[in-house]
C-alpha cells in the first residue's frame, strides 16, 4: 500500500526536499558573503582579531550529535524496511560522528 496515493501529494512530498535544499544553499552563501565582506572590512580598518577556533571541543561535539542522530536513524530504517540501501541514511550519519569521536579521543594538539 503506497502512503501518498494521490498524485498532487506525491509531487508535493518531492518538491519539499528540494526547496529545503535550496533555501539551505542560499541561507549559507549569503553568511559566507557577508562573512567576508565583514572579514575583509575589520582587515581594512585595523580591528581583525581571528578566530580561536577549538577542534578538541568541535569533534566532540559534532560527534556526539552525530552519532546520536545516526543511531537513530538507523534503529528507524532497520524498523521500517529491514536491510535495504536507506538504512545508509542512518549509517552515514552514524559513521561520521564515531569518526568524530575517534579523532576527539586520539587528537592530541
Amino acid at each position: 500500500m503506497e502512503l501518498f496515493s494521490s498524485p498532487a501529494a506525491q509531487v508535493i512530498v518531492a518538491i519539499i526536499p528540494i526547496v529545503g535544499i535550496v533555501f539551505g544553499g542560499t541561507l549559507i552563501f549569503f553568511f559566507l558573503l557577508w562573512n567576508h565582506r565583514q572579514t575583509m572590512l575589520q582587515i581594512r580598518n585595523g580591528t581583525y582579531k581571528p578566530a580561536n577556533f577549538d577542534l578538541p571541543v568541535f569533534s566532540l561535539l559534532a560527534g556526539m550529535l552525530l552519532t546520536c542522530v545516526g543511531f537513530v536513524l538507523t534503529i528507524l530504517f532497520i524498523c521500517i524496511d529491514g536491510i535495504s540501501l536507506s538504512l545508509l541514511g542512518g549509517v552515514i550519519p552514524l559513521a561520521v560522528g564515531l569518526g568524530f569521536l575517534l579523532f576527539h579521543h586520539f587528537y592530541r594538539p
